[in-house]
């Protein structure tokens, strides 16, 4: 009964989180003459990734992989179909260059490098695995990404918005809804999945299973709400910016945090989710290019991401 208590309050903790995280890091962004995408791309990507990282953490000590790895894959996917949908659903998001260009296909690179590194034996690794050195390589990467953001935090007075909040919030204030934020949607992802866990767990699913989609989708809430926040709010730089920075936060720092852990078992089952991201990200360039409006996601495309998101989940029952 508790469980089913906490699973309520988790619910309520991750909308209240994601406003205040939205709220403040707008306002931060703000007062520091820093774009709201490079915001998204730091605080907002990161707090909503926390969920990810510590049900990963425990997977792996727990020599749970599969919900590992398919927590990994499942939340990305349903962060560009599922989450992505709904925002550009809500409100049209405009989309940069930069995050067209820079941001989207180094999200691909990370997904290419995690199959390429799951898939080989190299230094002496078991195949189908990711290990402490791959892991010391993804957070490389996440390293070299974080240097790119770093520049664009640099270069980026010229790219502020006006979509960020009209009232005037302190900085302190900003600094402690950020944190409130974070620590609402990191209990509140918690006590989401573990209520889920427990009801599949009743219906005798899969571990596999459970981490492409229970938990996947557990652990993708606070992203969900947080970019239907923000496009609800206009700050569509936020939710996007949101969407490819946690997909690159998953791919880099939390398998690569969860590899050197302990490695990280891949079933070659699952590079057909791997080809479906792919194909995921994919579809979100080719959008931008075909739309009626440039580097814009409405709602015929939000649309199109929400029925390819319930067809990957219908694939999944299948497969089982």
């Amino acid at each position: 009964m508790e469980v089913y208590l906490l699973f309520i309050i988790g619910f309520v903790l991750l909308i209240k989180g994601a406003d205040w995280l939205v709220v403040g890091s707008a306002a931060i962004a703000k007062k520091i003459n820093v774009s709201n995408l490079v915001v998204g791309l730091t605080i907002v990507s990161m707090g909503t990734s926390m969920p990810e990282l510590v049900v990963n953490v425990l997977a792996s000590s727990k020599d749970a992989s599969q919900i590992a790895i398919g927590n990994i894959l499942g939340s990305n996917i349903a962060n560009i179909w599922l989450i992505l949908g709904v925002a550009a659903f809500i409100y049209p998001i405009k989309i940069k260059e930069s995050t067209v260009f820079s941001e989207i296909p180094y999200s691909i690179i990370a997904l290419l490098l995690v199959a390429f590194l799951a898939n080989s034996n190299f230094w002496g690794s078991y195949p189908n695995s990711i290990n402490q050195i791959d892991g010391i390589l993804l957070m490389t990467f996440f390293g070299l990404f974080v240097a790119y953001i770093t520049r664009l935090a640099k270069n980026g007075k010229a790219d502020m918005l006006d979509d960020v909040p009209d009232e005037e919030i302190t900085t302190g204030k900003s600094i402690i809804m950020v944190f409130l934020g974070m620590v609402g949607l990191f209990f509140g992802g918690q006590w989401v999945v573990k209520g889920a866990i427990v009801t599949a767990s009743h219906l005798g699913l899969s571990e596999a299973f459970i981490g492409l989609t229970i938990v996947a989708i557990g652990t993708s809430l606070p992203e969900l709400v947080t970019s239907a926040v923000a496009a609800y709010k206009k700050n569509t730089d936020i939710a996007m910016a949101n969407v490819i920075g946690s997909n690159i936060f998953n791919l880099l720092w939390v398998l690569g945090i969860s590899a050197i852990i302990k490695p990280v078992e891949f079933d070659p089952k699952l590079n057909i989710d791997v080809l479906i991201l792919l194909g995921a990200s994919c579809l979100i360039l080719f959008s931008l290019v075909t739309g009626r409006v440039k580097n814009q996601i409405g709602k015929p495309t939000s649309i199109l991401f929400l029925v390819l998101y319930v067809a990957y989940f219908v694939f999944l029952l299948y497969r089982g």
